[in-house]
Order: structure tokens, then sequence, then C-alpha cells
């Protein structure tokens, strides 16, 4: 006798329209993005005491997604980067490319397949939230979303991915951020949980 799977397509807690086979979620894939965990911004031009805290968790957290759905930004300046606008603003030279400071955390880009670290020169990737964008119309996604800074770029790509996919879960995990001080990190989660970037 064959068994007859209901399927229905209903409204779940997170906004989502998600199909449903007996009552449980289907297709729902979990993606992580983890932003910059790069040496300048660990222990190098950039580092606090607070990046180095994370960098276990952040690692212990990816070893529990699939290679496939791990994502990892790197923040990408050239030479004339006391040039730029931001350069101007904060005037610290960091993550140039090719330089010590510009690689990931050896173990973190371990975990990484290689053609899905992508390289950003500001604080927000384009190209990042496009490729997740495209992915969501093939299945469900929910991402959640670590690394650093909490009150930069961790903050920048939460609220373009969150525009981008506004009916999907998006979610950051504050054990595993840190900020550029304890005070903007805190400020950062409170904004994104303000434009309902789940915080948890």
């Amino acid at each position: 006798m064959r068994m007859l799977i209901s399927v229905e397509t209903k409204v779940i807690a997170e906004g989502l329209f998600a199909p449903r086979a007996n009552g449980k979620v289907v297709g729902m894939r979990k993606i992580l993005v983890v932003v910059d965990m790069q040496k300048d911004f660990i222990d190098g031009a950039l580092g606090t005491a607070e990046a180095q805290k994370i960098v276990e968790p952040v690692i212990e957290k990816m070893k529990r997604y699939d290679r496939p759905d791990i994502y990892v930004t790197r923040d990408t300046h050239s030479e004339n980067y006391l040039e730029t606008a931001e350069g101007k603003k904060l005037p610290v030279v960091h993550c140039v490319r090719g330089t010590k400071g510009w690689q990931l955390h050896p173990e973190i880009e371990a975990l990484t397949g290689p053609s899905h670290i992508l390289d950003k020169p500001t604080f927000g990737s384009l190209e990042l939230m496009e490729l997740l964008r495209q992915e969501n119309e093939k299945e469900s996604l929910e991402i959640e979303l670590v690394g650093l800074c909490t009150d930069i770029c961790v903050v920048s790509n939460a609220m373009l991915l969150k525009a981008a996919m506004p009916e999907i879960t998006i979610r950051v995990d504050p054990l595993c951020c840190a900020g550029v001080t304890p005070k903007s990190h805190q400020a950062a989660l409170l904004t994104m949980k303000m434009c309902q970037i789940e915080i948890a």
C-alpha cells in the first residue's frame, strides 16, 4: 500500500512560505556566513582580545555545518587604502590583498571550500547577497552569521541579506561575534534585533 505524504504550503513563525510534509518543514537549507575572520581583525592591525576569544567558538560552529553550506567573506583592500573614503575615516592600513594580515585564520580557511571565499572591498558584500538570493530561489534558506566586526561588517551583511530576502530567517550568534568595542557590539546587536534579525 502506497503511503501518501501530504505536502502543503503554510506560513511558519518566521513568515516563510515553506512546503511541509506531515507537518514538518522540508527543503530548508541552513547556511553559515563567516564574516572577515582574518588576522588583522583577530590579532593584527585592528585585533582585539574579544576577537581572539571567538576564534574557537566560530571553528566549532563551522564543524556543525556541511562544507558546501559555509560561505566566508574576506575584507580586501589595495595598497592605496589610505586614499579611499574608508581609509580617510579609518586611517589604519589593514587586510591589504596578499599580506599576512589579509589571510583568514588557517583553521577557518581549511573548513571552507575555496569557491565559497568571497573577497569584498567594503563592509557589506553585494556578491554574497546576490549569490544567496539566487540560492534561496532554488530552495528555502535559513542564514546564520558570525564573525568580525559585529558593528561594522557583520551588521552590514546581515542588513543586506535581510533587505534581499525579507521573508527568510536570518540569525546572528552574539557569542561568535565581536565588535570594535564591547559597547558597540551590543549596540549593533540591538540594531539588528530591531530590524527583525534573530539574535540567538
